[in-house]
């Protein structure tokens, strides 16, 4: 697969319903034999994973680490600081640097990034590995989701003993809906964090200018931000990898000039900052300052910005080289570049509004105002990457309406774009600078979206240290009552600035909620229609022996999403159409709540007992690229063969027939049915039912269809239209 290649990924009405199978595990433990003496080969192929690792660590500059790295553009300007002392600032430096240190370093690189689900990052992940190593899967249709091939043992990969959380979760469903509206509202964050960090990165940069000509409004700085910003949403489409190529060297130099500025201006104002360090200046701080002093938290918290772009960035790179450019590049970066803040910021204490631009020497304004800006364009690029990670996410496990996911790289599948994405993200963007322009305003809204993120990331974190990994209890009780209380403590603070911006991610939030739950709902909706009035082989066989059916020659795909019967549209295409193929392949396409399905998982075809008739699941992951374009017949037909050799091999004559018929249908004719199913709603629905069903109609007929991902040409695909009533 080339790059930027069109995958549209899609969970189709007759090629759906989510699972939580698996079959394999990241933390499965693997005995590795190593030779006493490598092998050339074995050493080159060591160095060329070494140089790749590396590779990836210099690229995930120009795409993770940008929202972190930029931050201190705007951390100090956001803080509503009133008469500050030198001791407020050292208090203020501290807090940074234990946020710094505990949050990115320990819990971000250190524990997130190794839970994973193969290889795939973000609160989507961690929720997606926790209903898979419970058996509770999302709320959908778990009866149709236990149908499938794969093992209970497959669920449970080495773990024997199950923990009596994990127990208690799956038996009740509140506990399940409250951990599914855990992971949603974290998605939805984390979408609203997409949009607003591009928002405050490019501003704060832009706001440079005003520096040297004070003449130049603030409307005009949100002008020229937008402009700025509507080229970067241009350029997504070209790929992660060949934005991050473009990048990278950006930020590289940001990451070193930043940190050469500041200890400059340690040097030369206050070369004691980094007593600071002591955490009994944070404790001070706070009794110094009380209820103001806790307020302020709103402002250091951006500190942190961008830290769960690390984590859900994780698909788009891999764990050692995020890990490598955080702790040898990132955070030293960052704490030597607010110790030079900070110690300038002792010497000059009102200068905290314009707190970045007035720390740099005059002698080189202007190359780092030209480097800022562009760092800032960077900075966007981690949370874009990010929201397109979640929403192809949500898309393949159906929360979502379909809409088109490109993988942009032929090596790494966790590389996409989403042009509706991506184009809907700039219009939030430009609106929310040209309507808030106030960088303060768009701070405030900024600082809900990061700690309520985090504060999801940690509650997931600690149920998987519980569920799966199965850490001593005390080390749980340790890490949840580190995190929740600092995470807590910032939450409380942060949301005092609700109606000071606070409230434009929850109205982000809700909009999307709104439409994950509309769509969701319909497709439950739609799903219960089609298990009360499935088509069982008895009502088939019923059905083809009529006289009035003929079995025209050819191959038919026919699409469902019922694997223990037949769609209720197939019912209906027989009664109208009174003929069906020859052959005749009900396949069902299933997004597995897994990143990943092996290829011996991937097809499994089976004999429905009827001659001509035969059973089809086509399983993903969510990581897999769905690239049956060209050879999904052929790979459809090789398994069928498979299947008729093992089944009539005591049985030749009859073995030969089938083949026969087989190979007949396909040179024959081959087509691709699938019903386009609608929802009849009667004047006895309920209110409720009549909106959120006409909304989820709306939807429907507005998003992509599913049979263009398999490659199937326009004049082999047939619809049947067919009412639901509700």
């Amino acid at each position: 697969m080339g790059p930027n290649e069109e995958i549209l990924v899609v969970v189709d009405d007759n090629a759906t319903d989510t699972d939580t199978n698996t079959n394999t595990n990241t933390n499965t433990n693997t005995h590795i034999h190593i030779p006493s003496s490598p092998s050339p080969s074995s050493c080159n192929q060591q160095g060329s994973n070494q140089w790749g690792t590396l590779s990836l660590a210099y690229k995930s500059l120009g795409v993770v680490f940008g929202g972190l790295v930029t931050s201190p553009l705007y951390v100090y300007p956001s803080m509503a600081l009133k008469s500050p002392t030198k001791d407020d600032y050292m208090g203020i430096y501290s807090i940074m640097f234990w946020t710094l240190t505990l949050i990115g370093v320990v819990k971000y690189a250190c524990i997130a990034l190794k839970a994973d689900d193969q290889g795939e990052g973000g609160t989507f992940a961690l929720y997606s590995l926790l209903c898979r190593h419970m058996n509770i899967g999302a709320i959908t249709s778990r009866s149709v989701a236990l149908q499938s091939n794969l093992s209970h043992d497959d669920l449970h990969q080495g773990s024997k003993r199950r923990s009596r959380l994990g127990m208690f979760i799956e038996r009740s469903l509140i506990a399940r809906r409250v951990l599914f509206f855990i992971a949603i509202l974290g998605m939805c964050m984390l979408i609203g964090d997409g949009i607003l960090t591009p928002a405050i990165s490019v501003l704060s940069a832009m706001d440079g200018i005003r520096g040297p000509f004070p003449e130049f409004s603030k409307s005009l700085i949100g002008a020229l931000s937008a402009l700025v910003l509507i080229v970067l949403f241009m350029l997504q489409k070209f790929g992660t990898a060949r934005v991050s190529f473009l990048f990278s060297p950006i930020m590289g130099v940001w990451t070193l000039t930043t940190p050469i500025i500041g200890i400059y201006n340690v040097i030369r104002h206050y070369p004691s900052i980094f007593k600071a360090i002591s955490p009994h200046y944070i404790f001070q701080f706070f009794w110094r300052n009380g209820h103001e002093g806790w307020l302020l938290l709103n402002g250091t918290i951006l500190c942190i910005t961008g830290s769960e772009a690390l984590f859900a960035d994780l698909g788009h790179f891999d764990r050692p080289s995020i890990q490598i450019t955080f702790l040898s590049l990132i955070y030293p970066s960052l704490i030597l570049t607010y110790a030079g803040q900070t110690a300038y910021l002792i010497q000059h204490p009102n200068d905290h509004e314009d707190g970045f631009y007035k720390f740099i020497p005059r002698e080189v304004y202007w190359p780092m105002f030209v480097i800022s800006s562009l760092a800032a364009i960077v900075a966007s690029q981690s949370l874009i990457s990010a929201t397109f990670s979640v929403i192809k996410q949500s898309v393949v496990l159906d929360y979502f309406p379909r809409i088109k996911i490109v993988h942009t790289s032929s090596s790494n599948e966790g590389q996409v774009y989403s042009p509706e994405t991506n184009y809907a993200l700039m219009v939030f963007c430009v609106a929310v600078i040209l309507i808030f322009g106030d960088g303060k305003e768009i701070g405030n809204a900024f600082g809900v979206v990061i700690i309520l993120v985090m504060l999801i990331t940690t509650l997931l974190l600690t149920l998987v240290m519980i569920v799966i990994w199965r850490i001593p209890a005390f080390l749980v009780a340790l890490f949840s009552f580190v995190f929740l209380t600092i995470e807590g403590l910032y939450v409380s603070s942060v949301f005092t600035k609700i109606k000071d911006g606070g409230w434009i991610p929850f109205a982000i939030s809700l909009i999307l909620a709104f439409i994950m739950f509309g769509w969701f709902y319909g497709r439950q909706r739609k799903m219960e229609y089609e298990l009360t009035h499935k088509i069982n082989t008895e009502r088939l066989k019923s059905l083809l022996s009529d006289p009035g059916v003929q079995r025209v020659p050819g191959l038919c795909f026919f699409y469902t999403n019922i694997q223990d019967g037949f769609t209720p549209v197939l019912s209906h295409y027989i009664k109208n159409m009174r003929s069906i193929h020859k052959v005749t392949v009900f396949t069902t396409l299933r997004y597995l709540l897994v990143p990943k399905v092996a290829p011996n998982k991937r097809i499994v075809v089976k004999g429905l007992g009827l001659k001509g008739a035969y059973g089809c699941l086509i399983q993903y992951g969510y990581a897999d690229l769905l690239s049956l374009q060209g050879d999904f017949v052929s790979q459809v037909i090789a398994s069928l063969q498979d299947h008729i050799m093992q089944q009539f091999t005591e049985n030749p004559p009859l073995e030969e027939q089938e083949m026969t018929d087989l190979n007949e249908a396909q040179h024959a004719a081959v087509v691709h049915v699938r019903g386009k199913t609608r929802f009849y709603i009667s004047k006895k629905c309920t209110w409720f039912d009549r909106f959120m069903l006409a909304f989820y109609e709306f939807m429907h007929s507005n998003c992509r269809s599913a049979l263009p991902t398999l490659g199937v040409p326009l004049q082999q695909r047939i619809e049947v239209g067919m009412f639901y009533e509700a």
